[in-house]
């Protein structure tokens, strides 16, 4: 069953690009698109780079190394409909920012 824990506050997390936690043995990472954030696995299924530290444009992540893109709200490379990366649910309180895993 989903437990929710206390990643962050709101603030912290940058508008620009991704951050990522170690949360309950899992390294998810965080963007903030347009005020509204979302979770996705932090590693490329590629050759392991971490995500957060890619370039975000709208809602699409380009891994650092390879250039690889996914959509942060889906886990998914644009224009595919497999499942690449776990996205996890974020719930926002106040400040404090939540994730469900």
């Amino acid at each position: 069953m989903p437990q929710r824990y206390p990643v962050t506050s709101l603030a912290s997390l940058p508008t620009s690009g991704g951050q990522a936690f170690t949360i309950a043995g899992r390294r998810i990472a965080f963007f903030n698109v347009g005020g509204k954030i979302h979770a996705m696995d932090d590693m490329c299924p590629h050759a392991g780079a971490p995500l957060s530290d890619g370039r975000l444009n709208g809602c699409v992540v380009t891994c650092p190394w390879h250039a690889w893109d996914f959509d942060v709200t889906n886990g998914r490379m644009p224009g595919q409909n497999e499942d690449c990366l776990k996205v996890y649910p974020v719930h926002v309180t106040g400040d404090q920012v939540e994730v469900e895993v």
